[in-house]
């Protein structure tokens, strides 16, 4: 009788399991059956479809049923095993040769006589058809070694009774193929994994929450490792990526509603300065961004925390509308700080925002790792304030000594360049502070409720009027004759040129072009030329100097590498030409190519590639030169790159994404969403039995609910 397993069964009690196996899997850190069978696949192989002996030809990885006439050890360079097969009933017909080096126990599995299914790739050796070390299984059960030995003594071979036979485990059938796991061989992964599901209680519940009771989770388990068909492992797939994207869901949902009920501050009570802005700037606004100002407004007048997600395209104007609600916190008497990811970014702001604020009492500070600098400005009474009101800075805001007090409003500049632990520490500067993220990234928009559920989202979905138009060309380095002359016309008109490389210095390893090569390439190609260089290896006063000289127009040229890809703003510059684009990804395109179009000049972005038409890598940048907008993009970068790549950094609180099917896939996402509401409509605290495993799955949130 066999031993019944349950999903917490050690493996030390699975039969067939040897104690070194064990001790490998305790290393590989599967200690439990559950814990084994959550490894699954990372491929399959078909072995269904079986050949004809002389069907078989030189180089074809095939499954076929043979005869055993004749087996035996044989020599040659080395010892091996080697049996000499055919089709049954036919001992006269084409012969199909198997050998096995250094698997002396196949001698004791293999005997005259018997039928077997086998599978591995077929070798022409001296005429003959080979496969070595082939995966293989005796199709007979048990009775046939009776059968054998009655042969043996003088008696005729009988058929096999109909209906046995051995189950098919690694021919005949669609095959698992494991990750390796050191000690344990291929084909033995495959039986331990076989005879588990063979001992696992028919009743063991599923774990956790069981958010598909119609397909039973151990029946989807034993589909995905064993399917009988391909539909089945795809569907098996499906399922478990629909508990991922619940489990995902549920906390995203759970954390919304904690963030919901907890009390904040009112910072939106006076908005003199806002108004004061607005009225000063020499420009109309979009209706974009007036309507995500009053979204925000709206939040921050509100007695909850405010969260919200500000998304936008590059160059939609973010930045003044995250500076309106900064003015909001400001006139209800509390500081507003905003965090950058890099330091030339959190200078640019700084520098904006003292520009806009010039004729205003507020003082601005900038903190950096490098230095604090403020204003300086002074109060009507003449007394110097000591207390910035609007403080912007970069991950120095973390650090006790630059952390701002009394804050009212956290805005956090290119959100998915910092981690969850991070956002978090800034956040909790203050008491319940609002909270605004942007990111100039779009979001695919299958997305949104995965990365950003427990956030309001507002999206400025227009561009500024007055914008330079941008062309987007593709050109190759044959064309750099007329690409110089068009660049010398611009520069001779008063326009200023990027030049970005994807390295900083040449490499061995890497055939790209580098910036510090670009440097001096064009330095001899425009002696007469203002050039700069700026890269990330430089000290923060060397990029402080550059960017002011090409701010300022002191540079006509700025050799870059990608440090540009965010927040640069130089409404002269209006060209930018990519070394090796196919090299970047589509998104990076869009924002290097964000950094023109900025004043009213037309503008060009070069994309410099080799690639050829059907070659990886063009078709990004044929989707680049067709669209200049941001979100349209941002589903092709999806549909390229897939979703694990697309979400990058931005997985961070999420955990590891198992099973990505669910990322692309907007009806699980939804379905899982909806169950999420609804069961949290029902029963907020978690209360019944049911929902026992969900409690669980939220309780490290409760505490410290994160707001993106």
């Amino acid at each position: 009788m066999k031993r019944v397993l349950l999903p917490d069964s050690r493996l030390e009690l699975v039969s067939g399991v040897s104690p070194r196996e064990v001790q490998a899997f305790h290393a590989a850190g599967c200690d439990t059956v559950a814990e084994l069978l959550r490894h699954l696949p990372r491929r399959y192989e078909d072995r269904r479809n079986s050949l004809a002996v002389h069907e078989l030809q030189d180089g074809e990885a095939v499954c076929v049923r043979v005869h055993v006439y004749s087996c035996g050890w044989r020599y040659s360079y080395k010892r091996y095993f080697e049996a000499s097969t055919g089709t049954e009933g036919d001992p006269h017909g084409v012969r199909l040769y198997l050998r096995w080096f250094n698997m002396p126990y196949v001698a004791k599995l293999l005997a005259t006589g018997m039928n077997m299914s086998v599978y591995g790739k077929v070798r022409l050796y001296g005429g003959k058809l080979t496969i070595s070390n082939p995966d293989f299984e005796v199709m007979d059960d048990e009775e046939a070694g009776h059968r054998l030995v009655a042969a043996a003594m003088g008696g005729p071979l009988q058929p096999p009774v109909e209906g046995q036979g051995a189950p098919q485990v690694h021919t005949g059938r669609i095959v698992p193929i494991y990750r390796n796991v050191p000690g344990i061989a291929a084909r033995s992964y495959r039986s331990i994994v076989w005879n588990i599901l063979e001992q696992l209680s028919p009743g063991a519940p599923a774990p956790g929450y069981d958010v598909a009771p119609a397909y039973p989770y151990w029946q989807a388990v034993r589909d995905a490792h064993f399917p009988e068909s391909e539909e089945a492992h795809k569907k098996a797939r499906m399922r478990f990526a629909l508990g991922e994207c619940f489990v995902q869901q549920f906390r995203v949902a759970w954390r919304r509603m904690q963030v919901k009920e907890r009390p904040g501050q009112i910072t939106a009570t006076d908005p003199a300065y806002m108004d004061e802005l607005l009225a000063t700037l020499p420009f109309e606004m979009t209706h974009a961004q007036k309507r995500c100002i009053e979204e925000i407004r709206n939040d921050m007048a509100a007695p909850q925390q405010m969260n919200r997600l500000l998304q936008g395209d590059v160059g939609s104007g973010k930045t003044l509308v995250a500076l309106c609600a900064m003015l909001l916190a400001v006139g209800s008497g509390k500081v507003a700080a905003m965090i950058a990811p890099t330091q030339i970014l959190a200078e640019q702001h700084y520098r904006n925002f003292c520009r806009l604020l010039a004729h205003t009492d507020i003082k601005v500070s900038l903190r950096t790792s490098d230095h604090s600098e403020d204003t300086g400005l002074q109060l009507d009474n003449g007394i110097p304030d000591s207390s910035p009101r609007i403080i912007v800075g970069t991950h120095a805001l973390l650090y006790k000594k630059h952390r701002p007090t009394n804050l009212g409003l956290a805005v956090i500049d290119e959100q998915h360049k910092f981690g969850v632990e991070q956002r978090e520490k800034f956040i909790a500067s203050g008491e319940n502070p609002d909270v605004l993220v942007m990111t100039a990234t779009p979001i695919p928009r299958t997305l949104t409720l995965t990365l950003y559920g427990d956030l309001d989202v507002s999206i400025i979905d227009e561009l500024p009027a007055n914008r330079g138009e941008i062309i987007t060309a593709l050109r190759s380095p044959a064309n750099m004759k007329r690409i110089v002359a068009f660049i010398s016309q611009q520069i001779q008109e008063g326009r200023q040129v990027y030049i970005v490389s994807p390295l900083v210095e040449e490499s061995d390893t890497r055939k790209q072009t580098s910036a510090i090569s670009e440097l001096s390439r064009w330095k001899e190609t425009f002696p007469d030329k203002r050039i700069g260089l700026l890269h990330g290896r430089l000290t923060a006063e060397e990029k402080e100097r550059v960017m002011l000289d090409f701010n300022h127009g002191r540079l006509d040229i700025l050799v870059s590498t990608t440090v540009v890809e965010v927040g640069v703003d130089v409404p002269n510059a209006n060209i930018m030409m990519i070394n090796d684009a196919d090299t970047f990804g589509l998104s990076q395109l869009h924002q290097l190519r964000g950094r023109i179009g900025r004043g009213v000049h037309k503008s060009y972005c070069i994309l410099l590639s080799k690639s050829k038409p059907g070659e990886p890598g063009r078709e990004k940048l044929d989707i680049l030169c067709r669209t200049l907008n941001g979100f349209e993009i941002a589903e092709e970068d999806f549909r390229l790159r897939g979703p694990g790549d697309v979400l990058g950094t931005a997985q961070s609180g999420m955990g590891a994404v198992e099973f990505p099917e669910w990322l692309a896939d907007a009806r699980l996402i939804h379905r899982a969403h909806r169950e999420a509401l609804a069961i949290l409509s029902e029963d907020p605290g978690l209360l019944s039995p049911r929902h026992a495993p969900l409690r669980g799955l939220v309780e490290q949130d409760t505490d410290t609910a994160v707001t993106c």
